[in-house]
């Protein structure tokens, strides 16, 4: 069995992941293959993550690739979690991870309709709902924002509350019909870094909707891509991203005939068949990524990059916060001066090549984003750190 270092996962990062110099790609559609899927939790992280990985994109770039061409698409799939993804592999998500959740939300859904009193046979609420829904839009195929749902469909205008603090509506109704795939969150009707989308009829969107593949399928087309970026992982890690059972993941290593290699400091792990070949090093580069990009939030055991910057660098629930990186390595983060500056925030001491390289990227971003200051719900110690 082949020992893969630290090191070398390091190296694979910056060869495999787009963001070395001399490593970035010609195109939003491009990069995000190179990442299996971008984050979408928060609308300017797909920007950002794709700024990191395209020389020379424009907003207008991303804008055309999600709305216009749609050759990306947006979908809740993994650990409940909104992704952009090429359009291709909705049909193994579909029938895996976002099946997953749509299950589970589901669920949900019945059991707090019943609670609150809403509806005595909760699952006949939910199809009511879904439906009504699905018919209003079968007559805008340009599809209509939440409120607008809400305002025209007595039926999903409504207000549970779950637990103290805590409530739903009718956005929870769309969000069942986006899991299952239904529904997409079509056209923005916000600024880049805000999202207030169109829900669409996927139908209407791509025109043509692939039907979804078998479960099993789904997750080794899921675990292939996975490897084929993040490779090595350990089950552990696979389990972790995917949100499936350890028995899935098992299943979908055996399927696409991953092979077992050691890991440095997280014993045994997998690699595709065609990649167990030795990785050598590459020239030492530095990168900028926005909060959640799919790069840091990549694998549950994070040492290997991380080290000890762990608790600094994401908030309680595991949410990374933005990240510097030197040579594979997260070695910061950064944030905006109240002018829109980009300012690096170094956690440990260095080469002055590291702080050099990284005061070019934060320039590159400060210009790209022309003194427009993105927000985060998921900010981390580190960048809560006053100036």
């Amino acid at each position: 069995m082949r020992l893969i270092s630290d090191a070398e996962r390091r190296a694979r990062i910056g060869q495999r992941h787009a963001i070395a110099p001399g490593r970035r790609v010609s195109g939003p559609e491009q990069a995000t293959r190179a990442m299996t899927v971008l984050h979408s939790t928060e609308p300017a992280t797909v920007f950002l993550s794709l700024f990191a990985r395209v020389d020379g994109l424009t907003r207008d770039d991303v804008d055309r690739a999600l709305y216009a061409d749609r050759t990306l698409v947006k979908q809740l799939a993994m650990r409940r979690t909104l992704f952009v993804m090429p359009r291709d592999l909705l049909p193994a998500v579909w029938g895996s991870a976002s099946a997953r959740v749509a299950e589970t939300e589901g669920k949900r859904i019945v059991q707090d309709i019943v609670k609150a009193g809403v509806a005595d046979d909760g699952v006949a609420w939910l199809e009511e709902a879904r439906a009504a829904v699905l018919d209003l839009l079968a007559d805008t195929p340009t599809g209509r924002t939440a409120l607008e749902l809400r305002e025209a469909i007595a039926h999903i205008d409504v207000k549970i509350d779950v637990t103290a603090g805590s409530t739903w509506g009718a956005g929870r109704v769309l969000t069942h019909l986006g899991a299952t795939g239904d529904l997409v969150r079509g056209a923005n009707t916000l600024h880049w870094r805000l999202s207030r989308p169109r829900w669409t009829r996927m139908g209407d969107w791509l025109d043509v909707s692939p039907p979804p593949l078998e479960a099993r399928e789904g997750y080794a087309e899921l675990v292939r891509r996975w490897l084929a970026t993040f490779g090595p992982g350990t089950v552990e890690d696979v389990q972790w991203w995917l949100g499936g059972t350890k028995g899935a993941v098992r299943q979908a290593l055996l399927d696409v005939a991953a092979v077992e290699v050691a890991l440095e400091r997280d014993g045994t792990g997998w690699v595709l068949p065609d990649d167990v070949d030795e990785v050598g090093p590459t020239e030492p580069w530095a990168a900028l990524l926005p909060v959640l990009d799919p790069t840091v939030m990549g694998w549950k055991q994070r040492e290997f990059y991380l080290g000890a910057h762990g608790p600094a660098l994401f908030d309680r629930n595991g949410n990374a916060g933005t990240t510097a990186w030197w040579d594979g390595r997260i070695v910061g983060c950064w944030v905006q001066d109240p002018d829109g500056v980009v300012e690096v925030r170094l956690l440990e001491d260095g080469p002055r090549a590291t702080r050099e390289a990284l005061d070019v990227e934060a320039v590159r971003l400060t210009e790209w984003l022309e003194g427009q200051r993105v927000s985060t719900v998921y900010p981390s110690p580190a960048m809560k750190e006053p100036r």
